[in-house]
């Protein structure tokens, strides 16, 4: 990085780098090495969106090892991010090197004739043994797809308030993150309804928390997708990253990458969700199937800091549903012929 970047980066961020750089010499030190982690990514017809991290992962206790034993939230930002690591992807028969940004992270789109469906390829780093990610290719005739938000959508987590958050995230063991009632049942009847569709959890919770996410989703037999985060830390000109910027930036992303996909829309009330699939809408009303919103129970309203404003909209526009859990989308899914069967 030259002077000039260098200067034009907050200075927060700056510390935050300079902060990682001596843990990881220090975790080196102790014979510690690093890993690339991956998240479910997706792609088409002769490409793919490949995501990870390159992190130093700190041991797992002993008695945490198990697959049934929970983990508690902070040992996921334990981790230390290896900045600008290079990787080897290995994928469709050809190898690539890629490079992670400052914070660890992969996000790269690359060449890859695959078949569609789940697909396997291998990412390595420094040497160590490849590691298997997983792609989701979509197949050039689907039309349908489900991109759903998390936090208050498919589990409780009352992420709007700081202090709730931060417990939920750091403190809270996985086991007793709570799933939204009926939200499994909803997404795998779209997935079965609409063979081939791509479902991708589009989240404004941090990369940290990925693995638990993954395995929250696997244990409450939600169904697989593809994962788009983000970083918690300062970017080059502001303290935190903005979580409505990462929606709109992915939501604007996935309707270039799909243009003939329409998209239902899955989020809460909590949040910016209705303005944001509002605002996206309006931008691509060919690329949304529908929106369906859930709406949060009194005191779920309360620990989130309130609900969001009532967004209007116009009646010769996709569907837009509200219930409290995922029984009641399902119903009114089906009134609009978004799905078969609902009952």
């Amino acid at each position: 990085m030259s002077p000039a970047s260098a200067a034009k980066i907050h200075w927060f961020a700056r510390l935050e780098h300079r902060l990682h750089v001596w843990r990881e010499r220090r975790a080196r030190k102790r014979g510690r090495s690093a890993t690339p982690v991956p998240f479910p990514g997706y792609g088409g017809s002769g490409w793919v969106r490949v995501v990870g991290r390159v992190l130093i992962v700190p041991p797992v206790p002993r008695r945490a090892r198990g697959e049934g034993v929970g983990v508690r939230g902070w040992r996921s930002f334990a981790s230390i991010p290896v900045s600008f690591a290079s990787v080897r992807v290995d994928i469709g028969g050809r190898s690539h090197d890629v490079i992670a940004d400052r914070g660890g992270v992969i996000d790269t789109v690359l060449e890859a004739d695959l078949e569609p469906g789940w697909q396997t390829f291998t990412m390595s780093v420094e040497g160590q043994e490849p590691v298997e990610a997983t792609v989701f290719v979509v197949a050039d005739d689907i039309r349908f797809g489900v991109i759903c938000d998390v936090d208050d959508t498919v589990m409780v987590t009352a992420l709007p308030r700081p202090f709730v958050a931060a417990w939920n995230s750091f403190v809270v063991n996985e086991h007793a993150r709570t799933p939204v009632p009926g939200m499994a049942v909803l997404l795998e009847q779209l997935r079965r309804d609409h063979p081939g569709a791509p479902v991708i959890y589009l989240s404004t919770g941090a990369w940290n928390v990925a693995p638990t996410l993954r395995r929250f989703l696997s244990r409450h037999l939600f169904p697989a997708g593809a994962m788009l985060l983000t970083d918690w830390g300062p970017t080059h000109d502001r303290w935190f990253r903005s979580g409505r910027e990462h929606k709109d930036t992915n939501l604007r992303r996935l309707a270039a990458e799909f243009p003939e996909v329409k998209w239902l829309l899955i989020g809460d009330d909590g949040q910016h969700d209705e303005g944001i699939y509002a605002q996206f809408q309006r931008e691509h009303p060919d690329s949304v199937a529908g929106v369906a919103i859930r709406r949060l129970l009194p005191a779920e309203a309360v620990l989130a800091g309130g609900r969001a404003a009532t967004v209007l909209h116009q009646p010769d526009e996709a569907p837009w549903v509200s219930a409290e859990d995922g029984a009641g989308l399902r119903e009114q899914l089906g009134e609009v012929g978004l799905l078969d069967n609902p009952k």
